[in-house]
């Protein structure tokens, strides 16, 4: 039986914790509904499990007991708002984990315009500032039924009860520029930098002048290797005179 001092679980975990299609659906969900984590879907997965298990039973029965449960579980699934007014029994195993996750608590206070965002929702039912009738419930999880949907407000005490707190008004969003409106102001910005490019080019197309420095260089050394030249009989001189001695 276990101990009763302690909680068992009430849900069901994956058979395999490794699978690539099963874990992008997860992440998808605990995104778009603002999920504390995965083991939230795995509660609302075992309660489509828990319905679905029990219509196919109830399928091949054919007695009266059969037919007065039947009965009770379309019931229930259109009370809870899984199933609409002209659905029966064979649309039970047409339900997908999102028609219970849109039954929460929590996706009903954002659809409803009472929060901004689903982790507003989330904080709202957390804090105790949701009531459903006269009821405070923190279960963000809790599933409405259709009657108990009418009367989801805040509690009368809470400050978000004004409708003009500005934690619940939406601020209006800042309209983005489209790509081609930027695309049509660039050509603009480089016909106007042409003409600069057009100065530079005519600079550079000035002829350079001649520097008259390395010409008088030229001139100078000339001279100085004319001196080189007289300069070689004098030393034949005097080798001349040391023959003599």
């Amino acid at each position: 039986m276990g101990d009763p001092r302690k909680a068992r679980k009430t849900y069901r975990t994956p058979s395999h914790p490794w699978q690539k299609a099963r874990l992008d659906e997860e992440t998808e969900l605990a995104v778009g509904y603002g999920l504390k984590n995965k083991s939230e879907i795995w509660k609302m997965n075992s309660i489509l499990t828990n319905f679905t298990n029990q219509s196919k039973k109830l399928v091949t029965l054919m007695t009266k007991q059969a037919e007065k449960e039947k009965l009770s579980l379309i019931k229930k699934l259109k009370s809870i708002g899984l199933l609409e007014q002209n659905q029966g029994f064979e649309d039970i195993l047409n339900l997908t984990v999102k028609n219970i996750m849109e039954r929460r608590l929590q996706t009903i206070v954002h659809r409803k315009g009472l929060a901004k965002t689903m982790k507003q929702a989330r904080q709202f039912i957390t804090h105790s500032e949701i009531m459903v009738g006269d009821k405070k419930i923190k279960s963000p999880s809790y599933i409405v039924n259709i009657d108990e949907e009418k009367k989801i407000s805040f509690s009368s005490k809470s400050p978000f009860s004004n409708p003009d707190h500005p934690e619940r008004v939406i601020k209006e969003k800042k309209p983005v520029k489209k790509k081609s409106e930027k695309k049509e102001d660039k050509p603009k910005e480089k016909e106007e930098a042409k003409p600069k490019e057009e100065k530079k080019d005519s600079k550079a197309e000035k002829p350079k002048e001649a520097k008259p420095k390395k010409e008088s260089k030229s001139k100078e050394e000339k001279p100085k290797e004319e001196k080189k030249q007289e300069s070689k009989p004098k030393e034949d001189k005097k080798w001349d005179l040391q023959t003599i001695m």
